[in-house]
């Protein structure tokens, strides 16, 4: 599938739509197991995005991918914000050659793994992406298969980040990291459905 800038303005204002409305959410998940403040960090990021996609109406594809990036690098506090940003900004790399998606969020995976040291099975976001982007290439992605990569990580001891002070106590408890990673893939189904 092709990333169109429709497709991807779409796409980041639901994704930012649900991080708002989830905000408190993602933050009580992280009271869990981390500093309790993912939630608030993703508003404040997405927020950023906002204003900043605004200001820069008329960027094309590769442009909207880079100021994701720098905002959420720049407003999201803890790893979340090197990590989308990471994501964000190897798809910017990347746009100047391809539009094809699965391609650009290969190279969103591979930045993440890199940048955080995760693997599939540390109860991370990487286990979202991980399970959900060559679905998301092919079109074949549903809502039950994000909802199953992110209810994957209830489960997995976390090996990454404060949640792996914790050990053994970490399962039981999503990772929030894979939650807000499975609201930006449901944005991303609902805006294929919507165009």
């Amino acid at each position: 599938m092709e990333l169109t800038r429709e497709l991807l303005s779409e796409w980041i204002s639901r994704f930012s739509d649900k991080i708002q409305n989830n905000k408190d959410y993602l933050s009580d998940l992280d009271s869990a197991i981390g500093d309790g403040d993912h939630g608030n960090n993703m508003a404040r990021g997405v927020q950023a995005v906002k204003e900043s996609l605004e200001k820069n109406e008329n960027a094309d594809v590769p442009q909207i991918l880079k100021l994701t990036a720098m905002a959420l690098i720049s407003k999201v506090g803890g790893a979340s914000g090197p990590l989308y940003g990471t994501a964000f900004l190897e798809m910017a790399k990347a746009g100047n050659d391809t539009k094809d998606l699965g391609e650009l969020l290969q190279k969103a995976l591979s930045g993440i793994e890199k940048r955080g040291g995760a693997q599939p099975g540390d109860k991370t976001m990487v286990d979202v992406w991980n399970k959900v982007i060559k679905k998301a290439a092919d079109s074949s992605l549903t809502g039950q298969d994000v909802e199953a990569a992110v209810e994957s990580t209830r489960d997995m001891v976390a090996k990454k980040g404060r949640a792996s002070y914790l050990g053994e106590r970490s399962v039981g408890h999503l990772d929030p990291g894979a939650v807000s990673s499975g609201y930006l893939f449901e944005a991303l189904l609902e805006t294929e459905e919507s165009l």
